[in-house]
């Protein structure tokens, strides 16, 4: 009797701890018996691209509070220097722990200056967090072109064009750890997105890669981040048909994960040197796992979820074409 009762109890119990799961089995390990940030990051020279806002701020912010030096990297400099100042009057930090580097990740010719600059300033880069990107919602079909070169320019070529500049050092040094910021998008693919899907699938595919060309470096490591949705300006500023910043229209709400835990998760990661973590709630995760394990997943995922998805944005965009045309 008491085994038909573990049979029938272990799996609920099981089910139960996965539906309450905001990651990945192996990141979830990490966290219960990993190293913890505080004890395998302070010290280190961190630079964080896109660190004007969302997952980058508050990475900085929470970097800061471990004792590690900052480079905070991205194009609006006015919000760098807000970010600093929130860091130095909230974190364990000094002045000459922190250099603001204005950066545009299109433009790869300053790529190779900056990176000389990071290491004129501070010697070394010991992590370099590659988290700046561009999104976009609108229907392949209706999109131009430039939305496409734009978003692999920044999110593909802007990411690779850093790394392949901060590489040498590290492969000199034999040591340091490259951050790829992926999405859960670059595992399962989402509609009205599909350039921005396509730039984190590309990602995918180079960390793996470079992975394998890496094997004669064991002290360099790379790590492939997918989140979810989280609490970020990227859902309030995206391109949507044309290559211009726009708030229109207005995405279809679904639950996000709160930045500050997102990012906590990510120094896990970086802690215990993990190649790829998937960092989500629920119902995501489960998505994540039918699409990479079960084979009728498009059935599951694709006829029934982005179905309703595509719907929603369809009539979106009536309602706010209408509101336009009669001045509502």
């Amino acid at each position: 009797m008491l085994a038909s009762w573990c049979a029938l109890l272990l799996p609920a119990l099981g089910l139960l701890c996965f539906l309450r799961m905001d990651s990945d089995l192996t990141l979830l390990w990490a966290a219960w018996l990993g190293r913890r940030p505080e004890q395998a990051l302070p010290g280190m020279v961190v630079w964080v691209t896109g660190a004007s806002s969302g997952i980058g701020e508050e990475l900085a912010f929470q970097l800061s509070k471990l004792g590690v030096s900052l480079v905070l990297s991205a194009r609006r400099v006015q919000e760098l220097e807000r970010v600093k100042r929130r860091c130095l009057e909230n974190g364990n930090m000094k002045e000459k722990d922190i250099l603001v580097l204005p950066l545009d990740l299109a433009d790869t010719s300053s790529h190779d200056t900056a990176t000389k600059a990071v290491l004129q300033e501070f010697g070394r880069i010991d992590i370099l967090v590659n988290n700046g990107g561009e999104s976009h919602c609108s229907f392949a079909v209706d999109t131009n072109l430039d939305v496409f070169k734009v978003l692999i320019e920044v999110n593909y070529l802007g990411t690779v064009s850093l790394t392949k500049c901060v590489l040498p050092h590290m492969m000199e040094r034999k040591q340091g750890k490259i951050v790829i910021m992926s999405s859960l998008s670059g595992i399962v693919p989402r509609p009205l997105c599909s350039g921005y899907t396509a730039s984190k699938h590309a990602l995918r595919g180079f960390v793996n890669a470079l992975q394998i060309e890496l094997l004669d470096y064991p002290g360099i490591t790379l790590s492939t981040i997918c989140p979810a949705a989280v609490h970020s300006n990227i859902f309030q500023n995206y391109f949507t048909t044309e290559a211009i910043k726009t708030r229109w229209p207005k995405t279809q709400e679904f639950p996000k994960m709160a930045t500050s835990r997102c990012v906590q998760l990510m120094l896990i990661s970086m802690a215990n040197d993990l190649k790829e973590v998937w960092i989500a709630g629920q119902p995501a995760l489960f998505r994540a796992y039918v699409w990479q394990y079960v084979a009728f997943r498009d059935w599951i995922i694709s006829r029934t979820l982005w179905k309703k998805s595509m719907e929603h944005f369809r009539i979106n965009m009536r309602m706010t074409l209408k509101a336009i045309i009669t001045g509502g």
